[in-house]
């Protein structure tokens, strides 16, 4: 008989895990309130939520947050009074900070902590988000098969009208002159419409670099103040530890400044129109990659909130289609690159709209490359306003 020691391995219990980089790992808004309801920590999403940083949010109370008249707050009463867990589904939060959110809500006590809750918010819209982004995809493919159709079939037969006419225009007398000239000037503003479809039948993969975001808006913006946005006031709130982003420098430029000028013209010519730039680090946000088992990572959040008047209901849930406008003028194709831009580089848009609050909302990838970017634009809030030096 042999005898001997048998060791076993035991894990090292003398590490404390991180517990806030696990919190902020989650997709979900979670949150912690003291007994007299101020709020003592929030994680990444919840950040992203009430839009606002961990360190402006902290120490406010809660009803600041959310409307006071909310069943939210019985729901921590009895939190609180009981010692047990609460939940409830589909409530309706609306605030100016938040605009309207649907969100199923979990309330738990925190039992080394008296008076102190946890609390778990699980956002409806997600899903619908995904849906509309879906949406939102198919559009940018029927305005490209669109303009496909429009260039093969249609400009050819406009040359030879255009040509017809003036063939005609030689043998006629003066006083029908300006039938032709109606003919040549008609076809010639087809042709133009047309021309800036072609853009939407480029179906090649875009060349993407690592860009710096900040410097494109800025770019967007000096762009702006100088002619569509010249009565508007520009607010720039940037988070400057971002990472560089991944996508097309000249499209993503085209991308913001049709953005930007759709949210000016939503402005009225007086004063007080105000337009807000705003970027964050958006976690727990990724997308399945189609035709491939990869997910892609899109926490690059890029926002663009104006104060105007807000997107008639009925044109919302079809705004990014083309020829969907409510400008006289428009051709409804600004924002139907948009879609498409979008989703070339693998983003997702998402619309918010009420009156005097209306928010596009961009998530691009970040890029892993090595290279270095330029730094980030330095101040954390700039305001402009139009006629300002620069």
């Amino acid at each position: 008989m042999v005898s001997g020691t048998i060791t076993c391995a035991v894990p090292d219990h003398g590490s404390v895990p991180d517990y806030g980089a696990i919190l902020n790992a989650l997709p979900h808004p979670v949150m912690t309130i003291e007994a007299d309801n101020a709020v003592k920590f929030l994680n990444s999403a919840a950040e992203t939520f009430f839009d606002g940083s961990a360190a402006a949010l902290v120490g406010q109370k809660l009803a600041s947050l959310i409307p006071a008249d909310s069943p939210l707050f019985s729901m921590i009463e009895q939190a609180r009074s009981t010692g047990s867990s609460f939940a409830d589904y589909d409530l309706l939060l609306e605030s100016p900070r938040l605009g309207v959110k649907v969100v199923n809500i979990e309330v738990s006590p925190i039992a080394e902590s008296l008076g102190d809750l946890a609390i778990t918010l699980f956002e409806r819209s997600i899903a619908r988000r995904l849906h509309h982004q879906l949406q939102f995809r198919g559009a940018a493919r029927s305005v490209s098969a669109m303009a496909a159709m429009l260039a093969h079939e249609v400009k050819n037969p406009l040359s030879g009208i255009r040509g017809a006419a003036q063939l005609l225009e030689q043998t006629i007398d003066s006083g029908d002159k300006n039938l032709t000239q109606l003919i040549c000037n008609e076809t010639d503003r087809i042709v133009a419409l047309v021309d800036r479809m072609e853009v939407f039948a480029d179906e090649r993969p875009i060349r993407k670099a690592a860009i710096n975001i900040h410097e494109v808006l800025d770019h967007c913006r000096r762009v702006a103040v100088t002619g569509f946005g010249r009565h508007v006031t520009f607010v720039e709130r940037y988070d400057p530890s971002l990472p560089a982003a991944l996508g097309n420098r000249d499209i993503l430029i085209q991308l913001f400044l049709n953005l930007l000028k759709n949210a000016c013209e939503a402005l009225p010519l007086a004063t007080g129109g105000e337009v807000q730039l705003s970027t964050a680090y958006r976690h727990g946000m990724r997308l399945a990659v189609g035709g491939t088992g990869d997910r892609l990572d899109l926490p690059l959040l890029v926002s663009i909130q104006d104060n105007g008047p807000g997107i008639p209901e009925d044109l919302r849930a079809n705004l990014f289609e083309p020829f969907v406008t409510s400008k006289a003028s428009g051709t409804g194709l600004g924002l139907a690159f948009v879609a498409k831009a979008v989703a070339d580089h693998g983003g997702v848009v998402e619309l918010d709209s009420e009156p005097r609050r209306t928010i596009f909302r961009v998530t691009l990838p970040i890029s892993t490359a090595d290279s270095e970017t330029e730094p980030s634009v330095a101040p954390h809030i700039r305001r402009f306003t139009a006629g300002a030096g620069r």
